[in-house]
C-alpha cells in the first residue's frame, strides 16, 4: 500500500501563510497573542505559525505546548 500525498510542501506554507495572516486579522494585530498546540502534531504546527507571524509581522509570537494524555480515558 503506498502513501497518497495530499498537498505538496509549497501548497502546505501556502496554507500556514494563510491561516497565519488570519490569526492575525481577528486579533487585530499581535499584541498579546500566543499559540498552543497539544503534543504531537499541534505543537509543531504552532511553531511553524509563529515563525510564519514572526516573519510577517516582525515580532515574535510566544509559543506552548500542551500534553493532554494524562487526560484521556481512551
Amino acid at each position: 500500500m503506498s502513501a497518497k500525498q495530499i498537498m505538496s510542501a509549497q501548497e502546505i506554507g501556502r496554507v500556514i501563510t494563510r491561516i497565519a495572516h488570519e490569526i492575525v486579522e481577528r486579533n487585530r494585530g499581535v499584541e498579546g497573542l500566543m499559540l498552543a498546540g497539544i503534543h504531537t502534531r499541534g505543537a509543531p504546527l504552532a511553531r511553524r505559525l509563529a515563525d510564519r507571524i514572526e516573519q510577517l509581522e516582525g515580532h515574535q509570537v510566544i509559543v506552548g505546548d500542551l500534553d493532554i494524555g494524562l487526560y484521556r480515558d481512551d
